[in-house]
C-alpha cells in the first residue's frame, strides 16, 4: 500500500493501463508538455510519445469528436475536457454521437471511451468554471456517469471506465486532487454500479456524492457526540445506480438525507428522491430530505461562494431536521 493523492491515483491508473494495452491513448488541453494543469498526465508525453499522448487545440468539440471516431475504429481513447462547465461546447459528439452509436448500429459499433472532466465549486473560479453539471449525463441513456470521491475509489473506477465497451463521462471534484489515502500498488479494479458503505450506521441514511461525501464523513464526529450514528453511502457513479445497497440501508434506518453540491432541480438528488418516493415509502419514517447547492450561478467571491455549497453545518442540521420528524 502507499500513500497517494486523488491525482496520484489517477495517474497511477492511466499509466498502468497505457503500459497494458496499446490502444490506449490520451487527449486534451496541455496534458503532453504541462501534464495536464493539475499533473495527472505529467512526464506521459516523454513515456508514449506524441502518437497517443496528443495535446489538442483549445477545442472541446474536437478532442470529444475525436476520440469519439477513435472508439469507434478499435483505439480507447481517454479524453480530457478541462472542466465540466465546457463540456457544453462538445453536446453533440456526446450526446448525438458517443451515446448513440452502439444503439443505432445494433451493437456493430462499440464506443469504448472516457471523457475525463473536473467539476464542483470551492475552488473561487467562478460561474463558468465551477459548476456541477453530471446530471446532464445521467439523463441521456448510452452513457455511464462515474464521481469518485477517494483516491481509492478514482483509481480503480478509472481502469474499469477504461475497459469498458461503453461511453463513461468520469467527473472529477477539483477540491478531491490533493486528498491523499493509501492505495494498493497493484492493479485493482471497482465494477461500475458498485456502490459502496463509507460508514456503517443505525439512525439515518446518507447518500452522497464526490466532495460531498468527504464533508459528511467530517460531519460525523459531531453527529456521534448527540448519540447519531448515520450510515454513509456514495454510489460511486450515477449510471449504472446501485440502487441495492441504498434501499437495504433504508430499511435498515428508516430515514434518508440525500448530499450533493449541484442544485437541486431535475438533479441526481431529485431522480433519487423519485426511486425512493416510488419503491421504498412504505419503509421511511419521516420525508426524505435533499441537500444540495443553491440555484444560483457559482459566485466568485469566496464567501457568496461557500454560502452556496452545503458544508459540514448543513448537513448536521439537516440530519437533526429529519430526525426530529
Amino acid at each position: 500500500m502507499a500513500s497517494l493523492t486523488y491525482a496520484e491515483a489517477l495517474r497511477q491508473a492511466l499509466y498502468s493501463e497505457m503500459k497494458k494495452d496499446p490502444r490506449v491513448i490520451l487527449l486534451g488541453e496541455d496534458i503532453g508538455v504541462l501534464g495536464n494543469v493539475f499533473g495527472v498526465t505529467k512526464g506521459f508525453l516523454d513515456e508514449f510519445g506524441c502518437k497517443r499522448v496528443r495535446s489538442t487545440p483549445i477545442s472541446e468539440a474536437a478532442i470529444t469528436g475525436a476520440a469519439v471516431g477513435a472508439a469507434m475504429l478499435g483505439l480507447r481513447p481517454v479524453a480530457e475536457i478541462m472542466y465540466v462547465d465546457f463540456t457544453t461546447m462538445a453536446m453533440d459528439q456526446i450526446i448525438n454521437q458517443a451515446a448513440k452509436m452502439r444503439y443505432m448500429t445494433g451493437g456493430k459499433v462499440k464506443v469504448p471511451m472516457v471523457l475525463r472532466t473536473q467539476g464542483g465549486a470551492g475552488s473561487g473560479e467562478a460561474a463558468q468554471h465551477c459548476q456541477s453539471l453530471e446530471a446532464f449525463f445521467v439523463h441521456v441513456p448510452g452513457l455511464k456517469v462515474v464521481m469518485p470521491s477517494s483516491p481509492y475509489d478514482a483509481k480503480g473506477l478509472l481502469l474499469s471506465a477504461i475497459r469498458d465497451e461503453n461511453p463513461v463521462i468520469f467527473i472529477e471534484h477539483k477540491l478531491l486532487y490533493g486528498l491523499k489515502e493509501e492505495v494498493p500498488e497493484e492493479e485493482y479494479t471497482i465494477p461500475l454500479g458498485k456502490a459502496v458503505v463509507k460508514k456503517e450506521g443505525k439512525d439515518l441514511t446518507i447518500v452522497a456524492t464526490s466532495f460531498m461525501v468527504q464533508k459528511v464523513l467530517k460531519a460525523l464526529p459531531f453527529l456521534e457526540k448527540e448519540g447519531i450514528y448515520p450510515e454513509v453511502i456514495d454510489p460511486r457513479t450515477l449510471v449504472p445506480l446501485d440502487k441495492e445497497t441504498i434501499y437495504q440501508s433504508i430499511q435498515k434506518t428508516h430515514f434518508l438525507l440525500i448530499v450533493q453540491e449541484a442544485a437541486s432541480p431535475c438533479s441526481f438528488a431529485a431522480e433519487l428522491a423519485a426511486l425512493v418516493a416510488e419503491d421504498m415509502f412504505d419503509y421511511l419514517d419521516a420525508p426524505l430530505k435533499r441537500l444540495c447547492g443553491l440555484s444560483t450561478p457559482i459566485p466568485y467571491n469566496k464567501k457568496l461562494e461557500d454560502a452556496s455549497i452545503p458544508n459540514e453545518e448543513n448537513i448536521i442540521t439537516a440530519v437533526r431536521e429529519i430526525l426530529k420528524g
